[in-house]
């Protein structure tokens, strides 16, 4: 065993010890659980806001779709930048830059200018979701690490199940206020609710210490036995420092490419949400073209497959400890695969009166959407620490290029002219749900064949395993 990890070994024994987690680390589970559910409540707002302005100003196809796929486009880069900046000046401070990144963003878009202003609208949405992209990606990307490095080993997997488990209710919550508030406080207004995240930076300038693993790395072994003792609720003396202080690594963005096994099947996982997003975009358009009813009723019905996306990741915190991660995640991979397939080949049946077509969806949901529950924590535990807020920020950043090409992917085959309201040819629609599963199945080769379990590992063995007896080689399986 290395200096390092003897040094933080000494630390955190009575971390690893813990049977129950303390009310200071169910607050920062709190937090992390708020941070992605408002997140991805401004993420997820503009679908709302462009059925207010696209017949008002007209918008052609093309504005229309680069106004919607703009922060997926800024979310790439975005996870590659924050998780960067996160290993080199702390979790923390890049959590609260981040949520003040998507909330001014958000903010400001109330005051975009109309469709002959001194910028057209269209364009001043496009910038600014853009910027939204950039800082929803960072803000996932850096509380996963933050999150997790409070946890003992042995309940690390499931609390990092557990604090993705409400960004279903984001979207969710986005068409609740456009459905409720739009009529009365109007689009813009909508984007003022965006500014709802600053909340998250109190929470955490109040609550919420530096990693203390990443303090550790720093070498800033005082203020790490200080975060340990908020997470414990015990006095800092209690808690032995090291005796000897060990060399403090810095690592390079560029260093994440001595760990090819890491690299692919991190890149893999997180690309397991490209049929998952694709979905959610067209959902509601492809019931109305399915079950032929109206937009009001098909956005009634995907409040329903929401539901069953944040029970079903709920479902990932009981079974990723006992299966491990790699178990889980393919159990939930496959299955999310098979019901898409069968959604897609089996739309036009209907037992009774109730519509396959629905069922399949909103069963696909509850283990697609849960398949990424199993995907964060694996994307962040499988870098040494000096690495993880960039490892985990470039599969999360390569994974986001799936909400670009999961729903410009189905538009295509199904021969849609419109992204917004499209016209598409439903016999094509099988093929297409092929092209979505098929994503899965990446994941689990990715899993099975490339990647390694990190269940029961703890972060220090996980570093040891990643250093011996060169980079390349990683735990056992």
């Amino acid at each position: 065993m290395t200096l390092a990890a003897e040094g933080a070994s000494i630390m955190l024994e009575r971390l690893e010890q813990q049977r129950r987690l303390t009310s200071n680390q169910w607050k920062l589970i709190i937090t992390g659980n708020l941070a992605d559910l408002l997140d991805f409540f401004d993420f997820f707002l503009i679908g709302y806001v462009l059925a207010f302005i696209t017949k008002e100003w007209q918008l052609t196809y093309w504005q229309g779709a680069v106004i919607l796929l703009s922060s997926g486009i800024g979310a790439v880069p975005g996870a590659f930048f924050w998780g960067w900046v996160a290993d080199k000046i702390g979790r923390r401070k890049v959590f609260i830059l981040t949520a003040l990144n998507v909330a001014l963003a958000t903010g400001i878009m109330a005051l975009t200018p109309g469709p002959n202003g001194w910028i057209s609208g269209w364009l001043f949405l496009a910038v600014f979701r853009l910027l939204v992209g950039i800082g929803n990606a960072g803000l996932y990307a850096v509380d996963m690490p933050l999150v997790q490095e409070f946890m003992p080993t042995k309940k690390r997997g499931w609390v990092g199940a557990l604090i993705t488990t409400l960004l279903p209710a984001g979207s969710m919550l986005g068409g609740v206020a456009g459905w409720l508030l739009a009529p009365i406080i109007g689009w813009r207004g909508l984007f003022l609710l965006g500014l709802v995240p600053i909340v998250l930076v109190l929470m955490v300038r109040y609550w919420v210490p530096e990693s203390p693993r990443w303090l550790m790395q720093m070498g800033r072994h005082e203020e790490a036995r200080k975060s340990l003792a908020w997470a414990l609720m015990v006095d800092p003396r209690e808690i032995d420092l090291p005796t000897t202080g060990p060399e403090v690594e810095k690592g390079s963005w560029w260093e994440l490419f001595k760990y090819p096994r890491s690299v692919i099947a991190g890149c893999l996982v997180g690309l397991t949400q490209t049929g998952g997003v694709g979905l959610g975009l067209w959902g509601a358009t492809l019931f109305v073209l399915v079950l032929k009813i109206s937009p009001a009723d098909a956005a009634f019905l995907m409040i329903f497959v929401n539901m069953a996306a944040i029970v079903g990741r709920f479902s990932v915190t009981a079974l990723i400890e006992p299966l491990g991660r790699r178990g889980t995640g393919t159990l939930y991979c496959a299955a999310a695969a098979v019901l898409m397939v069968l959604a897609g080949y089996l739309h036009n049946v209907v037992l009774g009166s109730v519509s396959l077509f629905f069922v399949l969806v909103m069963a696909q949901n509850f283990f697609g959407s849960a398949a990424y529950s199993v995907a964060g924590p694996y994307m962040t535990e499988i870098w040494p620490t000096r690495l993880r807020a960039s490892g985990m920020g470039l599969a999360y950043g390569v994974g986001n290029s799936g909400k670009i090409v999961g729903p410009l992917g189905l538009a295509l085959i199904l021969g849609a002219k419109d992204l917004i309201k499209p016209a598409a040819n439903l016999d094509s629609l099988g093929l297409a749900f092929v092209y979505f599963a098929s994503w899965y199945v990446l994941g689990i080769i990715a899993y099975w064949f490339i990647g390694f379990e990190t269940k029961g590992r703890s972060f220090e063995e996980i570093d040891a395993a990643l250093a011996e007896p060169s980079p390349v080689k990683a735990p056992a399986a």
